[in-house]
């Protein structure tokens, strides 16, 4: 097999089995055409010839041309993937990326808002306001769900559960899994839908639970615009996004003693190292408690 109809392959995997976003498959492309390119400079390698230190040259290749670990952790995962897919094909006995080592990268920790400033974000908005309703029906529901932007943008009426405490969401590959909404969230969505039923509605945005004035769907855009304005307004000086509020509501669940199990199916995490990173922020909360009231501590 070659590089071309390896490569042609693998992109027809990633969207008819995996069911992958356009942007994704993109980005799984763009990192085989990289190993590709590579090959080709050296000795005009085919997708079977490459080895494991070959995979070790490409990264340093990588790190010699100034691209950061992060970059090199993305490419060394599509790359894998790719292998992955050959294996399974039975186009290769091995997998040549198995045994390398993916470069270690300091995490980054998330910006995450304590429940009095969810509380006084959530105050701050005036409720006579013509979408009052609407925008604090949208911090509730994000905060109390843990959403992605793209998921409550496209929450659907038809996939609101309230009798029994859940809503569907669709999320990345358009996989669906059912999510607890805490009461809170509820009535300030039973307020919005009171407003919403008296708005003009465009035909194709019926189904959409939140609306912008036009009787369209909401967009990216204006949710984190209307984050920040109420944030602001709030005296939140940190800097927060949608993604802040899922943030939020994992990290409490932790430090309130959710299993980290029952934490990942409600984000919709495939994996649970990705998850495992609210694990760290509670280690964090631990520490800076222990420190601060302590009598060993220093700051006695």
């Amino acid at each position: 097999m070659n590089w071309k109809i390896a490569i042609k392959d693998f992109k027809k995997y990633l969207r008819l089995e995996l069911s992958l976003s356009l942007n994704t498959i993109d980005a799984y492309m763009h990192d085989v055409q990289k190993l590709r390119e590579f090959a080709e400079k050296n000795n005009n390698l085919n997708v079977t010839d490459i080895t494991e230190t070959h995979i070790q040259q490409f990264l340093v290749e990588l790190y010699e041309n100034n691209f950061d670990k992060r970059t090199q952790q993305r490419v060394l995962s599509g790359i894998r993937s790719f292998f992955s897919f050959l294996e399974l094909e039975n186009e290769l006995h091995s997998n040549p990326t198995e045994l390398i080592e993916t470069p270690k990268t300091g995490r980054k920790l998330p910006v995450i808002l304590t429940v009095d400033e969810i509380d006084r974000i959530i105050l701050s908005i005036d409720l006579s306001e013509p979408l009052g309703h609407r925008n604090a029906a949208v911090i509730e529901t994000l905060y109390s769900c843990g959403l992605r932007v793209s998921e409550i943008i496209d929450l659907r009426i038809t996939n609101l559960y309230f009798t029994d405490e859940y809503i569907r969401i669709v999320g990345k590959g358009n996989k669906e899994r059912l999510v607890p909404i805490g009461e809170k969230a509820i009535k300030s969505l039973n307020f919005y839908l009171e407003q919403r039923n008296l708005m003009h509605v465009n035909k194709k945005s019926e189904d959409i639970v939140f609306l912008n004035r036009s009787g369209n769907k909401l967009t990216r855009v204006a949710i984190f615009n209307m984050l920040r304005k109420y944030a602001k307004k709030a005296g939140v000086e940190k800097i927060i996004s949608p993604h802040t509020f899922r943030h939020s509501f994992a990290t409490h669940l932790i430090e309130n003693g959710a299993d980290l199990r029952a934490v990942q199916q409600m984000l919709g995490h495939e994996s649970i190292l990705t998850t495992e990173i609210y694990t760290h922020l509670d280690q964090t909360f631990i520490k800076n408690t222990i420190l601060a009231y302590h009598p060993r501590s220093n700051r006695f």
